[in-house]
């Protein structure tokens, strides 16, 4: 098995897609998933907190209040372009396996802080490499001198409150949306 992170999430002309990268392999897998998990998955990757508990986050509390533990989520088999994944659980000293989406298992894997793997078959049919331009790193980070005008920095304030709304008012995909911007603007604004 290759041990993999989500490198990113994107969204194509199809849909939501995850990208899981190889920790020590230099291929991804791109993974379509549905817009639901696409939210919990940015959610919990901006480690954006929500006032009451989404699907992935019940289902993980649920798995506590069971005292079963969560060891990892396996991407097992792809047939005709659609993937196949297993959370590989343990109770009471036995290891269960249990079917689930590879959407529902990253959501879920991110929430449990545990790993994803992926079967080396897996990757050697549905894995490449990806350019940068394609991953969409090639764009230098730009430099900005000391004094910024107090409108930029106006702007974070309102975007951070219009996140915080977004969150209180249940409306997820706003708030990633929202969570997105202010990274794009503060990734425009650091000092290098």
């Amino acid at each position: 098995m290759i041990p993999v992170k989500v490198n990113q999430m994107f969204l194509s002309n199809m849909g939501p897609v995850v990208l899981l990268s190889g920790i020590e392999d230099k291929r991804s897998v791109p993974i379509f998933i549905g817009t639901a998990e696409a939210q919990s998955i940015a959610i919990s990757l901006g480690q954006v907190e929500v006032p009451r508990p989404l699907t992935h986050d019940l289902l993980k509390n649920l798995l506590d209040f069971l005292e079963c533990r969560l060891m990892r989520v396996e991407i097992a088999d792809i047939d005709d372009g659609t993937f196949y994944a297993n959370l590989i659980l343990e109770r009471d000293g036995n290891e269960m396996r249990m079917d689930c989406r590879p959407s529902d298992g990253i959501a879920l894997s991110l929430r449990c802080d545990v790993p994803i793997y992926i079967y080396k078959k897996v990757m050697d049919e549905a894995g490449r490499v990806f350019s940068a331009e394609e991953l969409g790193e090639a764009k230098p980070v730009k430099k900005i001198g000391k004094a910024k005008p107090n409108k930029e920095l106006s702007h974070v304030k309102q975007l951070k409150n219009d996140l915080v709304k977004a969150v209180k008012e249940e409306k997820y995909e706003d708030a990633a949306k929202i969570r997105d911007e202010i990274k794009r603007f503060e990734q425009t604004h650091t000092h290098n």
